[in-house]
């Protein structure tokens, strides 16, 4: 199997080019730093910087796309909306224009989201159902996902990923948080009652595996475990587990002031999302729980995603 990646040296994408690249496949990764690109994501795999680099006779089985700038970083600044804007609408239509140039069209395209499109509900359970709260999260993914989902209309089967935080020893959400809590410096977000919609990043792995070996499946997935949890859960979870205290709290006044109010209202805004799809299809989760994720991750060297049972 040939697959095109966008995203690749990023913490999902070289996972996830590491397991698929060891399971066989024959991989082709869109990348701005192509030099980064065998140390991250394997040694037989090949680089490009640009879809001009690609022949249009050159066939894909399928196309991942997870390119983007991280949501979690600087101010929202207009530049830096800008910024996140053109690094996943922007690229999206221009990988939808390639592969509708393409002599022989990629059977599938898997393309990144984020819960974030749901905007903070509260404490109301989201599935891929539910309909957003308006902002420039919402707006955002409703325009990555809308450039995606163009790809259909070349009969290419398109499968959207509305990922959680994705919990890995190398990366992600959690990797952050690691040291301060190994130190006793481990505290809840303001309240702590917002809720996390997390995914392991085995399980992450897993799910592009299921919906690659799937041809029945397309359109919306909701990529977190079955069990959310609030910020609190959370973070007296990790702490019991590293046998660490962690009665800090970090009040929403001073994120407010250092990220400012929009990116601030992502991080405490919280979304208790379900993943109804995958578990109707008959996706089996291998950390369903956080506890038995965080043991998992915990116990797993940097750079290793344990996809096998």
């Amino acid at each position: 199997m040939r697959i095109l990646v966008t995203g690749g040296t990023g913490f999902l994408g070289s996972q996830l080019c590491q397991d698929l690249g060891g399971s066989g496949a024959r991989l082709v990764v869109l990348s701005r730093r192509p030099d980064c690109v065998r140390d991250r994501c394997g040694l037989g795999v090949a680089a490009i910087t640009a879809f001009s680099d690609l022949s249009p006779s050159l066939a894909f089985d399928a196309v991942i796309n997870l390119a983007g700038e991280p949501f979690i970083g600087p101010r929202w600044t207009e530049a830096r909306k800008k910024l996140l804007w053109d690094s996943r609408v922007g690229l999206t239509r221009s990988l939808v224009d390639y592969i509708g140039r393409a002599e022989v069209k990629p059977k599938l395209l898997i393309s990144g989201s984020a819960i974030g499109i749901y905007g903070d509900q509260g404490d109301r359970v989201l599935d891929e159902s539910s309909v957003p709260v308006d902002g420039f999260g919402h707006q955002l993914c409703y325009a990555w996902e809308s450039a995606a989902l163009r790809a259909a209309e070349f009969g290419v089967r398109v499968c959207i990923l509305r990922t959680g935080m994705v919990m890995g020893a190398s990366g992600g959400f959690l990797a952050p948080l690691l040291p301060l809590f190994r130190l006793g410096l481990g505290a809840r977000i303001g309240s702590g009652d917002q809720w996390m919609s997390w995914i392991c990043l085995r399980d992450y792995v897993a799910i592009v595996r299921w919906l690659i070996a799937t041809p029945e499946l397309s359109g919306i997935f909701n990529v977190t475990a079955p069990n959310p949890v609030t910020n609190r859960q959370f973070t007296e979870t990790l702490s019991a587990l590293l046998r660490k205290p962690a009665f800090l709290v970090i009040p929403s006044r001073i994120l407010r002031a250092l990220m400012g109010r929009e990116m601030c209202g992502w991080l405490l805004g919280g979304q208790r999302v379900v993943p109804a799809r995958l578990l109707e299809s008959g996706f089996r989760f291998r950390c369903p729980e956080l506890a038995m994720a965080l043991r998992d991750v915990l116990s797993r060297p940097p750079g290793v995603t344990g996809v096998s049972p």
